[in-house]
C-alpha cells in the first residue's frame, strides 16, 4: 500500500487503485476535504488558497487536479506553477491567503508526490486540523458550489518576490559574496532548484556558476534525497573543475546540502550548524532542531552564549519549539533550514543566502576547512524489524526504566544522553519498526552504540 493519509498531508506512488496508490480520485477527495476543513476553521465560504509544484512529471495533472477542484469548491486559487516549497509559504503571507497547498513528494523518487498543506500563515498545519482532514475525506463530508459560485484561477510566479525577500535580510552580505567570487556548481536534479538555485546565485552577485541537471523536467538523475551516496557526479565535478562549493537541493528546495572542493561531503547535518553558527555571530538569541540531529548545534550554540532546545521530530514541532523559545535559527538535521526573520519554514535558498555570507565574511576559506572547524560528530541509523502487534510504547516503557538514572527524554520516542553521545528510539508511524538514531565522536562508536541498543530491544521483544 503505497497511499499514506497521514496529518502532515496525503503522499503516494501516482496510478493503481484509490485508497492504495495516490490516484485522480484521491487528489480531488482530499483537495476538496482541505477547502472544506479551511472553510469551517475559518467560517468563510470565500476561501483563498495559494498552491505550487515541484517538477516531478506527475505534477501537472496533480496541479490541475487540485486548482479545479478548489474551484469546483468556489475557491479563488492562486497558483504558482512550478516553484519551491518556500517560495509558496511565503506567497501563502504574501497574498493574505487562507491557505496552501504545495504539490510535492520531497526527497522521494519520481513515482511519487504529495500534498502537503500549509496554514494561513504559511506554515504546515497542526496535527488537531490534519485529524480532521482525514474525518472529513474519509467522510467524503463536502459540498461543491454552484455554476454561478465557482472559483477562479490566477498565475502568478513568485520566484523574484522570493529572492528579493531574501536579498533584504540585513545577514544576507551580497556585496561581501560578490567580492569573494565563488566558482560554484549546482545540482538542480531536473526540478525546481534548477531554475531558482542560479537565479538566486545571480542576484547575490556569483558570476562563475556550473548547474548539474538544470532542466526541470522532472526526470531524476539519481535518487533525489541529497546523500552522499546519490551525489557522485557533483563529487565528481567538484575534484575535476576547480570549484569552491557545491550545492545540493532535494526536487521542492526546502532541503539543503554542500559538497566540499575536494568532493568530499559537508555533511547535511552540519549545514544548521555553519548557518546558525553565522546568525549567532550577528543576532541574539536561542537555536532550535529536532532530537535526532547533531549536538554540534548544541555545541556551537552554547559556544556563542546562548541556548539549544530539542523539538520532537517534524517541521512543525520544530517551527512551535523555536517560537516558545525565541529562537532566531532553527531546523533538521536533513539540510533544512528556518530562519525565522524570512518565514517558519525550511527553505534552502535563504540557507544558501546565509552559508554565503558566512564564508564571504570568513574570507573564503576551504569548505572542508570550515568543516573541520566544528565539533566532530558521527552518526548511525538502524532499525529494528518487529511483528505486528507488539506494544511497541511498552518496549519504550522497559528502555526508558532501564535508563532512568541517565538525562533523557521522552516527547518523542525515547531519546538518551549520555556524556559524549546519544540514542534516539522512535517508532514509525506507519510501519511496525524502531528506528534507532545514535551519534558519537566516532563512525565506529556511532554504529557500536546503536547495536547495542538493537540487541537490548530485541532481548524484550
Amino acid at each position: 500500500m503505497t497511499l499514506i493519509k497521514s496529518i502532515s498531508g496525503i503522499r503516494g506512488t501516482i496510478g493503481g487503485k484509490e485508497g492504495d496508490n495516490l490516484t485522480p480520485l484521491d487528489v480531488v477527495r482530499f483537495s476538496a476535504a482541505f477547502y472544506t476543513l479551511v472553510s469551517r476553521k475559518l467560517k468563510k465560504s470565500n476561501v483563498k488558497m495559494v498552491i505550487g509544484r515541484d517538477a516531478r512529471v506527475s505534477g501537472p495533472m496533480i496541479q490541475a487536479l487540485v486548482a479545479n477542484t478548489l474551484v469546483g469548491m468556489g475557491a479563488e486559487v492562486v497558483d504558482l506553477g512550478l516553484s519551491t516549497t518556500p517560495t509558496v509559504e511565503v506567497a501563502v503571507e504574501a497574498e493574505q491567503a487562507d491557505a496552501g497547498i504545495i504539490l510535492t513528494a520531497s526527497h522521494n523518487p519520481g513515482q511519487w508526490n504529495a500534498l502537503k498543506l500549509l496554514n494561513a500563515k504559511g506554515e504546515f498545519i497542526s496535527a488537531d486540523w490534519g485529524k480532521e482532514l482525514l474525518a472529513i475525506g474519509e467522510a467524503s463530508d463536502f459540498e461543491f458550489a454552484p455554476f454561478d459560485q465557482l472559483g477562479a484561477v490566477y498565475s502568478k510566479d513568485y520566484m523574484a518576490y522570493h529572492i528579493e525577500k531574501i536579498m533584504a535580510l540585513p545577514l544576507v552580505n551580497a556585496e561581501a559574496i560578490a567580492k569573494a567570487n565563488f566558482k560554484v556548481v549546482v545540482d538542480g536534479v531536473h526540478s525546481s532548484g534548477g531554475v531558482y538555485v542560479p537565479a538566486l546565485l545571480k542576484a547575490l552577485g556569483v558570476k562563475d556558476i556550473q548547474v548539474l541537471y538544470a532542466e526541470p523536467t522532472g526526470i531524476f538523475p539519481h535518487n533525489p534525497e541529497p546523500l552522499a551516496e546519490h551525489l557522485g557526479e557533483i563529487s565528481k565535478v567538484m575534484k575535476s573543475s576547480g570549484a569552491e562549493i557545491g550545492i545540493v537541493v532535494d526536487p521542492d528546495v526546502d532541503r539543503l546540502a554542500f559538497v566540499c572542493e575536494d568532493g568530499s561531503m559537508f555533511g547535511e547535518e552540519y549545514t544548521l550548524v555553519a548557518v546558525a553558527d553565522y546568525v549567532l555571530k550577528h543576532q541574539k538569541g536561542n537555536t532550535v532542531s529536532n532530537l535526532s540531529s547533531t549536538r554540534a548545534l548544541r555545541d556551537v550554540t552554547e559556544k556563542h552564549g546562548y541556548t539549544y532546545s530539542a523539538a520532537a521530530v517534524g517541521e512543525v514541532n520544530v517551527v512551535e519549539k523555536m517560537k516558545e523559545t525565541q529562537a532566531v535559527i532553527g531546523g533538521e538535521g536533513n539540510g533544512g533550514i528556518i530562519y525565522p526573520e524570512l518565514h517558519y519554514g525550511r527553505d534552502a535558498l535563504v540557507g544558501i543566502a546565509l552559508f554565503l555570507s558566512h564564508m564571504a565574511e570568513l574570507g573564503k576559506p576551504k569548505l572542508s576547512a570550515l568543516r573541520d572547524g566544528y565539533p566532530y560528530y558521527a552518526m548511525s541509523k538502524q532499525k529494528i524489524e518487529l511483528q505486528a502487534g507488539l506494544d511497541v510504547d511498552g518496549i519504550l516503557k522497559k528502555m526508558e526504566d532501564r535508563y532512568a538514572n541517565e538525562p533523557h527524554s521522552t516527547i518523542d520516542g525515547l531519546k538518551i544522553d549520555f556524556p559524549s553521545s546519544w540514542v534516539h528510539l522512535r517508532k514509525s508511524n506507519t510501519e511496525p519498526i524502531i528506528r534507532i538514531y545514535s551519534e558519537s565522536g566516532s563512525k565506529q562508536d556511532a554504529d557500536a552504540l546503536a547495536d547495542r541498543f538493537v540487541r537490548e530491544i530485541q532481548e524484550l521483544v
